[in-house]
């Protein structure tokens, strides 16, 4: 007969909190089937069935933020098995087990050592098994149980940013999105309305408003202008309960921002500007700033200015300084206090950017009255003309009066002018001036032929103050005049054969004429008067500035006449007509039968090799002197080999020394020792004379050492011996 037995969880109600039990679906299968379990819940009982080989755990809920002294009670652990002897020990594992939560094990009473809190931990799953204290095998399987814990209302709701910032354009219409704010809450949103937050506005109305529920911030009031008031600051509540008494609350802070937009058109804070310049102002400077303020920023507040009309419209200009958004008045044109001194000007100022939105708040431009006043400054003189063409003959004469530049003070009081020529233009001083009425004039004669154009430059100042003056080109032309005669083009030197035949061209004559001829040059060639009879030539004028000399006879023999002078007059046609004569050689030379020259005269002008006379001599010359060179070369060597050892008393060798001292006589001991001779190994290298001080000093050369006993003559054919060897020794 086998025994079934039952474990039996008893839930009672702490004191002062309670613990509620639900039914779980988990079920947990191993227990035989028998009777019934008898369960706690609250202050009431019931009784649950449990079905064959499985049985039903309950869970419970336990407030959470317990602040009683003692241990919370969560319920009681008990099992059929238990006769109250102490033979059964309850042990408790899972979730908090023995830290958390602690069990009686001799009684199975659970407790909670500490305050729960659900937002951290909401639920905790724990297992419960009675062994048998003796032999620590359990009487019951391991049951698992839940203990959830229960929400109370203790977390505000908390926004997602503490500061928000939000803009939109300024004069939006009324409900226009501006930015939603967001709270969250901890506690459980599934159990009451703890969770459930609730916005509203505590700071920023009437100008703003927000949705109870989704949080969003729109506009409520109409036309809002930035140049009014740029920045709001709205403060919004989120309450728990659903916002009821006794809920929670967090706030958070929305800086909103009014954008600009271009809702002001630009205004002149004056309707009239005065400015003064004095005349000499150049064109493209400043004279004077306007502005038109603009209560609108950035490009919404970009300024466009123009001189609509008035009477110094082409006189000025106006451009809009980008970072100021200033308008600039500059001067367009030289200004003349003597011609009008006082300019008046409409300038007007518009926006770039043109919100078609509020063009019904009227024109977005503004115009003003702009009077300019010109000061008269003392000015230089001004001349009649900017720049003086003048023409002249170049064979005017001497101090004769070309032309003459004018120039006055523009000034009121017309203070009087001096002239002068600048002299770094007029070097050679051709050209002078009257100081006093400009006429300029010639100082040196003209040649069109050495320079054409004359560029000087004239100073006026005025008198009073000379440093109040001016300068004006002035262009004189040099205008030809015939004063030149025609001549040949080049220098003709020909040549007529000896067996040339009558009427033969033998060359053709050009020539030129420095002077310049607005119709074209025609010149005229003929013979000279003493020529034109006796001369064996002719020349023909072919009438197109060219001429051609012919011969006159048949045959010309240069051993009678060997060259013939021929002397041209050539003229031309301007006026006064110029003419002069010039002179064509003709050489009579021996030519083969196709007229080819082979020589003339003794000098043959073409060799038969192709070289000519001039050519060969140029080369022999060049040969004997190469050879003069080499012969006088050779000889200065042969005569350098003759040459003595020693030319000076400078020129030594060896071990000779120089002192330029006359020797002591049978006295002096110290000048030289002849037993150094007959002795020479008594010889000291470095053994000078020390009474007087040696010019120049050559380090002796190492010489083998004589025999013993050696006389003079010995020693002295050694050492011419040594010399004949030694291959650095001069020669002799």
């Amino acid at each position: 007969m086998r025994t079934y037995h039952c474990f039996w969880l008893l839930f009672w109600a702490g004191q002062p909190h309670q613990s509620f039990l639900t039914s779980l679906s988990k079920r947990t299968s191993g227990f035989p089937e028998k009777g019934k379990v008898l369960v706690l819940s609250g202050n009431s009982r019931r009784e649950l069935s449990r079905s064959k080989r499985s049985w039903m755990w309950n869970q419970f809920f336990l407030l959470e933020e317990y602040t009683g002294t003692d241990y919370q009670y969560v319920g009681k652990l008990h099992s059929d098995q238990d006769k109250g002897d102490g033979s059964l020990k309850y042990i408790l594992s899972g979730d908090g087990a023995g830290d958390l939560f602690i069990i009686n094990e001799n009684t199975g009473d659970i407790q909670a050592t500490k305050r729960l809190d659900r937002e951290e931990k909401p639920v905790y799953i724990l297992r419960a098994q009675a062994i048998n204290r003796r032999t620590g095998r359990p009487v019951e399987p391991e049951s698992e149980f839940i203990i959830k814990i229960h929400d109370i209302n203790d977390n505000e709701p908390m926004f997602t940013k503490d500061v928000y910032n939000a803009s939109i354009p300024e004069m939006s219409d009324v409900g226009t999105f501006v930015v939603q704010v967001t709270a969250t809450d901890a506690d459980d949103p599934t159990y009451g309305n703890s969770a459930k937050v609730v916005y509203s506005i505590l700071q920023g109305q009437p100008y703003f408003s927000v949705e109870s529920e989704t949080g969003i911030i729109k506009t409520a009031l109409l036309n809002m202008d930035r140049e009014n008031r740029e920045q709001y600051q709205v403060v919004i509540q989120a309450k728990d309960m659903g916002g009821q008494m006794g809920g929670l609350s967090g706030t958070t802070t929305v800086n909103i921002t009014l954008t600009d937009v271009n809702d002001n058109p630009p205004r002149f804070p004056q309707s009239t500007y005065q400015f003064r310049t004095p005349e000499s102002t150049p064109p493209d400077s400043p004279i004077g700033r306007i502005k038109a303020n603009d209560a609108d920023v950035d490009e919404n507040a970009e300024i466009e200015y123009s001189i609509t009309e008035g009477d110094g419209y082409d006189m000025f200009g106006i451009t809009t300084d980008k970072d100021t958004q200033e308008g600039i008045i500059t001067v367009k044109k030289a200004l003349d206090f003597e011609n009008k001194n006082l300019y008046i000007l409409k300038v007007e100022a518009t926006n770039t950017h043109v919100d078609p939105r509020f063009l019904y708040l009227g024109p977005f431009k503004d115009s003003a009255t702009v009077r300019i006043q010109v000061e008269d400054v003392d000015e230089p003189p001004v001349f009649s003309r900017p720049a003086y063409i003048i023409e002249v003959k170049e064979d005017v004469p001497i101090n004769s009066v070309i032309g003459t530049v004018t120039a006055q003070d523009p000034d009121a009081a017309k203070n009087p002018v001096k002239y002068s020529v600048d002299r770094h233009t007029d070097m050679d001083r051709v050209f002078n001036i009257d100081s006093g009425n400009g006429s300029i004039f010639t100082s040196k004669p003209l040649d069109r032929e050495t320079l054409l154009w004359h560029n000087i430059t004239v100073i006026a100042a005025e008198i009073n103050n000379p440093k109040q003056s001016s300068r004006v080109p002035v262009f004189i032309k040099v205008l030809d005049v015939n004063d030149n005669a025609p001549e040949f083009a080049m220098f003709y030197e020909t040549f007529v054969c000896e067996n040339a035949k009558a009427e033969q061209l033998i060359q053709t004559l050009s020539a030129v004429d420095k002077d310049d001829s607005y119709s074209g040059h025609q010149f005229s060639f003929s013979l000279a008067p003493e020529a034109a009879s006796s001369s064996n030539f002719t020349l023909q004028d072919n009438r197109d500035n060219t001429a051609g000399i012919f011969t006159r006879k048949t045959r010309y023999s240069r051993h009678e006449m060997s060259t013939y002078l021929l002397p041209v007059v050539i003229s031309d046609n301007d006026y006064p007509i110029q003419s002069s004569t010039e002179t064509v050689t003709i050489r009579v030379c021996a030519c083969d039968h196709r007229g080819k020259m082979l020589s003339c005269n003794a000098e043959a002008l073409i060799h038969p090799t192709g070289l000519s006379t001039g050519a060969l001599i140029a080369i022999l010359l060049c040969i004997i002197i190469l050879l003069v060179t080499v012969v006088l070369f050779a000889a200065l060597r042969r005569q350098r080999k003759k040459e003595p050892l020693i030319i000076s008393k400078e020129d030594i060798r060896d071990n000779i020394v120089s002192y330029n001292d006359e020797g002591g006589g049978e006295e002096d001991t110290q000048a030289f020792d002849i037993g150094t001779l007959r002795n020479p190994e008594a010889i000291d290298d470095n053994k000078l004379r020390r009474d007087i001080v040696p010019e120049t000093l050559f380090m002796p050369r190492r010489t083998a050492t004589a025999r013993d006993n050696t006389d003079v003559r010995d020693f002295i054919n050694q050492r011419l011996k040594e010399n004949d060897t030694d291959p650095a020794a001069p020669p002799v």
